[in-house]
């Protein structure tokens, strides 16, 4: 029997949310962030299997919300700071009694083929995992992560593809490990980059500073997967390769602003950063001075 799938776009028709802002034209991998507006109105709808794993943080006010999926029924006020996880797969059934106003929510949508493939290449077992359904559950550190993807989707993608990257390899590598049932498995050999490994990396690193790096770009210097990458990076070095990128992007700037006279402004585009301010937020960040101060 065929299951029929419904897409992020047709789901939120169903569900009557008007879209705010989207990561849609961006281009994000494996991971799509949505803004909507609840509409006031109360609501109800039966909705077929989701092609996507989904996330959904409220951002307004309380609701009464009832959802029905696996012959049980959840039935809760949800408010800001709860978090909903739906994942792929089985129909479902929703009911709002709406409210007031309009009401701000975030969706996070993940490709389950993102969800296999960070598994792989983490301490899980792919054979033994199973995402679960969650209604309605306090998760700060979740929380967090989302509002750093939503900040960064307001701002257009000013941190770049490297950053939202390493968040989505944090919110899955979260899922996977309190939103799922897994066997953990030993990993402890191998966890780390070949000294040769490292440095192919970091002298590509540095080439390229001035692009918008991916983490799929960097690791193919080394023919290792994405997420693989980025954990042995970690383990290798003691920090993530986006921190890594703008550690150096500041130095380079730093030597820049003593040995040059180039506008503030046209060394932080050569160093990678998408504007001055972006430079000198990360450049105050970590050397506590302003560039101008430097100069």
């Amino acid at each position: 029997m065929t299951t029929n799938f419904v897409s992020p776009i047709k789901l939120n028709q169903r569900l009557n949310k008007s879209l705010m802002l989207s990561s849609r034209q961006i281009g994000w991998k494996g991971i799509l962030v949505e803004q909507y507006q609840n509409s006031p109105t109360p609501s109800e709808t039966e909705l077929p299997a989701l092609s996507d794993h989904l996330l959904n943080l409220p951002l307004g006010h309380p609701v009464h919300l009832t959802q029905k999926r696996d012959d049980r029924l959840h039935e809760s006020i949800v408010q800001k700071g709860d978090t909903i996880f739906v994942p792929a797969g089985q129909p479902s059934y929703w009911r709002c009694q709406g409210s007031e106003t309009y009401q701000p929510t975030l969706h996070i949508h993940l490709k389950p083929e993102l969800i296999t493939q960070v598994a792989e290449t983490s301490e899980f077992d792919r054979e033994q995992i199973n995402l679960v359904n969650c209604f309605c559950k306090q998760d700060l550190h979740l929380q967090h992560i989302a509002m750093l993807l939503l900040a960064e989707l307001k701002s257009g993608g000013m941190m770049g593809q490297l950053y939202v990257e390493s968040l989505t390899q944090v919110l899955v590598i979260h899922l996977l490990r309190h939103y799922s049932t897994f066997t953990q498995t030993i990993t402890s050999q191998n966890r780390s980059l070949t000294n040769a490994q490292l440095q192919r990396a970091i002298d590509y690193i540095h080439t390229h500073l001035d692009r918008d790096l991916s983490l799929v770009e960097i690791a193919g210097v080394i023919n290792i997967s994405p997420t693989y990458f980025a954990s042995l990076f970690k383990s290798t070095t003691g920090i993530s390769p986006h921190q890594y990128v703008i550690k150096q992007r500041v130095e380079q700037a730093k030597l820049m602003l003593l040995t040059t006279d180039l506008a503030i402004a046209d060394i932080a585009l050569q160093v990678g950063f998408s504007s001055q301010s972006h430079l000198t937020q990360h450049f105050k960040r970590l050397t506590r001075m302003t560039p101008k101060q430097v100069r």
